[in-house]
C-alpha cells in the first residue's frame, strides 16, 4: 500500500510537469523565486490562468508562496526541491552482487562487469552460457582504452558462478533465451560486437554497456 500511494504521488507531479506552462515556471524557478506578476509577464498569462498553474503546482507540494519579508505585500513563489526528487527512479533492485552474462563471455559480460565495478560498490562478475577460450583481444583493448579492469584473464562457465540470491543480467539475447526469460534474469538486448570485429563496433557496444549500467547501478542497492 505504501508503494501504492508513493507511486500515485510521484504519477501527480508528472502529471502537473506534464503542461508546457508549468514545466517553464519549475524551470525558473529551480534559479529563483518569482512574484506572480514576473511569471504572468513571462508567460504571458492572466491572471486566473496563472492561478490556476500555481494551484496544481501547490496541490503536488511543487512549490509554496510566500510573502515578501520587505512590504509584507508582495508574494513571492518559491520552488520545493524535494517534490523534485520523487521524480528520479527510487531504488527498487537489491543484490549481494551481480553477474553479467552473455553466451561465450569473452565480450559483452566482462565489458558489462568492468563497467559496474568502475561505477558501483556492489561486487560483480562475468560468466557465459557456452564460454569460449578466451577474452576477444579487442574487448581487452577497449576496456584498457577507458580505464577499466576486467576482473579475470579468461572466461567462465555459468554454472560455475551463479549463486540463488545474485542479480542476473544477460546482456546476450541467445543466454537470456536459452534461460527461459526467467524471471530472476534481466535482459538487456545488446549485438554481439564479435561477427563484425572492428574497434568502432566494440566502442559501439561499450558505450550501450556503459549506459546501461549507469541507469541500472543508480537504482540498485546492496543486500
Amino acid at each position: 500500500m505504501e508503494n501504492d500511494i508513493t507511486l500515485r504521488g510521484r504519477a501527480a507531479v508528472h502529471h502537473a510537469l506534464s503542461d508546457p506552462v508549468r514545466l517553464g515556471i519549475v524551470d525558473l524557478l529551480v534559479v529563483g523565486d518569482r512574484s506572480p506578476g514576473e511569471l504572468a509577464r513571462r508567460f504571458d498569462l492572466t491572471s486566473n490562468l496563472l492561478a490556476h498553474h500555481l494551484k496544481v503546482l501547490l496541490e503536488v507540494g511543487l512549490v509554496a508562496r510566500s510573502q515578501s519579508y520587505a512590504d509584507g505585500r508582495r508574494a513571492y513563489v518559491r520552488l520545493l526541491p524535494a517534490a523534485l526528487d520523487g521524480l528520479r527512479p527510487t531504488p527498487s533492485v537489491t543484490a549481494p552482487r551481480v553477474v553479467f552474462v552473455c553466451t561465450r563471455n569473452a565480450a559483452r559480460s566482462p565489458l558489462a562487469a568492468a563497467a559496474w565495478s568502475a561505477r558501483s560498490r556492489i561486487p560483480a562478475t562475468s560468466a557465459g552460457t557456452h564460454p569460449g577460450p578466451r577474452l576477444n583481444p579487442r574487448a581487452v583493448t577497449a576496456a584498457h582504452r577507458h580505464g577499466l579492469t576486467l576482473e579475470r584473464a579468461g572466461t567462465a562457465h555459468v554454472g560455475d558462478v551463479i549463486e540463488p540470491a545474485d542479480l542476473v543480467v544477460a546482456v546476450c539475447d541467445k543466454a537470456y533465451e536459452e534461460a527461459g526469460e526467467s524471471g530472476r534474469w534481466v535482459h538487456w538486448s545488446v549485438p554481439d560486437p564479435g561477427p563484425v570485429d572492428t574497434d568502432e563496433i566494440f566502442e559501439d557496444v561499450l558505450s550501450v554497456l556503459t549506459d546501461r549500467v549507469d541507469r541500472l547501478a543508480a537504482i540498485t542497492e546492496a543486500s
